[in-house]
């Protein structure tokens, strides 16, 4: 059942203005006023982005449209051709229904272009996901941009304990950290994973966690319907609505990954089952490396890539057509010498690129990612995930997936990477910010009332506008060095591990009404009654 704010016909948001930041001083000698200005600085940077994020520079052409459609070709030869096999019978059985062919020995399914166009045609252009607060609602397509906290580490990481397994105290101080940004707008499917708790009921406790500790929405696990289901129920009863409630006005998302090459497990399309039918977003994202999981080349990983993602995207649509769905990538490569993964590299930035012109192309909300392979947050870690965070926006991602606090290749969720990641968030969204061009910024009359070679620090107009103007950095340090020695000399990990800690002892928790947190208590308590413990 198509959702009634996902239209498949084009609809132009209104540009909205830039949220006035709280006012900063400029520089000032002494350690005192160096502190001063810090405490201030972190305070304007984390609240300075509450505004919509619209992405101007989305839509970068790294390959001209023939090529485009080569690769294209190159993915419905694929589907046609050679097949992707589902391992699921219930899965085939959809395919089969609607004309597609498929193997049962193999498990393989074939699927001609017209299922492809049919599937494509009911997708909606875009969609909004509703959190328990609803001034965080998510607007998913158009040219919004939106950041998630990082999913899926085993591990964690800070410069005051260093690195160990995670565990349930760890996740919930790094979900209290996202809520603490404005720049995190949703949660990925767990940031660590509490080991220390059973793994079949786990989800139940990172739910909770979600539903209490923050107001966001987040990405519910997809192995296996259950899974699915609960984060569904939980949601739901977080918000005060039914199930049959939450099915017209969806509030979470899940990511659907593929075993590449070309095959899908049963508890993949059991998850995505689960979460189409009941309207809620799934996010089609194979995850390929070119050397191991694809072929070396770019545009022969994104073409299997992009037939992955056409095949589960199908599927969405023949169990609930008008289904949110997102086009998902993540496509890099291994060093081939050592088989070690690789990320934010140029071959990671232009198949991220590639991968947008398809999403665009098929007209569907695009799903990129943020990435590293550094093992601790250093200069390498910056500037990798600044390669893929540039990825990301001129491509047009509408949603950032790992956007904050991933490190070590996806195996390390690390404290000063996440509010490393928020400053480069932070500055990628005024940088792609729509820039207006009017009497008041064009400033003629300031530009006249300075002499030559003159100055403007003391003009009006710069005095009218001083304490607002320009970025706030959250990390950066602008002092000159005599006063940033004085205050210290930190490194900008150091000043990342002063932050996290200053915004953990600060962060307030939302306010979530009694009735609600005791009703998703008890279902908690019921269903791990029902599910038992299961640590393998």
């Amino acid at each position: 059942m198509a959702s009634p704010n996902a239209p498949r016909r084009a609809k132009k948001a209104s540009d909205e203005p830039p949220s006035p930041s709280k006012p900063r001083r400029g520089r000032a000698g002494g350690r005192s006023a160096r502190a001063a200005q810090a405490r201030q600085a972190e305070v304007s940077a984390g609240q300075a982005f509450t505004r919509p994020r619209r992405n101007r520079l989305g839509g970068v052409e790294l390959i001209n449209a023939e090529a485009l459609e080569q690769i294209h070709e190159a993915s419905l030869h694929i589907l046609e051709n050679f097949g992707i096999e589902f391992m699921a019978a219930d899965a085939r059985a959809e395919f089969v229904r609607a004309g597609a062919l498929s193997h049962d020995e193999t498990g393989r399914v074939r699927i001609g272009r017209d299922l492809v166009e049919a599937a494509l045609a009911t997708c909606p252009l875009y969609f909004e996901l509703t959190p328990r607060n609803p001034a965080h609602k998510l607007r998913l397509g158009e040219d919004f941009m939106n950041f998630t906290l990082v999913a899926g580490p085993p591990s964690v990481h800070d410069e005051i304990r260093g690195r160990r397994s995670g565990g349930m105290d760890d996740y919930i101080e790094l979900i209290k950290l996202a809520q603490t940004f404005d720049i995190v707008h949703a949660l990925g499917n767990q940031p660590t994973a509490p080991q220390e708790l059973a793994a079949n009921t786990r989800h139940l406790d990172t739910y909770l966690a979600n539903l209490r500790y923050t107001d966001r929405t987040f990405h519910a696990s997809a192995i296996g319907a259950d899974r699915a289901l609960d984060a569904i129920d939980m949601m739901a009863i977080a918000r005060g609505l039914t199930r049959e409630q939450l099915r017209d006005d969806p509030g979470l998302a899940t990511v659907i990954s593929v075993n590449s090459p070309r095959k899908v497990d049963s508890a993949m399309t059991d998850g995505l089952r689960a979460m189409a039918q009941w309207g809620q977003a799934v996010s089609i994202t194979p995850f390929c490396l070119m050397g191991a999981m694809a072929p070396i080349s770019v545009p022969a990983a994104v073409a299997q890539s992009n037939a992955e993602a056409l095949a589960c995207i199908v599927l969405t649509q023949l169990i609930n057509p008008g289904a949110p769905v997102l086009y998902g990538s993540y496509i890099s490569n291994v060093d081939l010498q050592s088989g070690a993964p690789a990320f934010g590299t140029p071959e990671h930035v232009q198949a991220t690129m590639i991968a947008g012109q398809l999403a665009r192309r098929y007209a569907l909300p695009y799903r990129a990612s943020n990435a590293c392979a550094s093992n601790t947050c250093d200069a390498q870690a910056a500037y990798e995930s600044m390669n893929a965070l540039w990825a990301c926006a001129l491509s047009g991602a509408h949603l950032v997936y790992h956007g904050m606090g991933w490190l070590e290749g996806g195996l390390q969720a690390s404290f000063e990477k996440v509010v490393l990641d928020a400053e480069l968030a932070q500055e990628m969204v005024q940088t792609c910010s729509p820039v207006a061009v009017n009497a008041e910024t064009l400033a003629l009359e300031a530009v006249g009332g300075v002499a030559p070679g003159g100055h403007y620090f003391g003009e009006s107009h710069t005095l009218a506008k001083f304490e607002d103007a320009f970025y706030k950095p959250l990390v950066s340090d602008w002092t000159n060095y005599e006063n940033w020695l004085d205050a210290g000399g930190k490194t900008a990990t150091q000043r990342c591990t002063e932050i996290w800690q200053s915004r953990l002892e600060s962060y307030v928790e939302p306010t979530l009404q009694a009735d609600r947190l005791e009703a998703l208590e008890a279902f908690v308590a019921h269903r791990k009654e029902a599910l038992g413990d299961r640590y393998i």
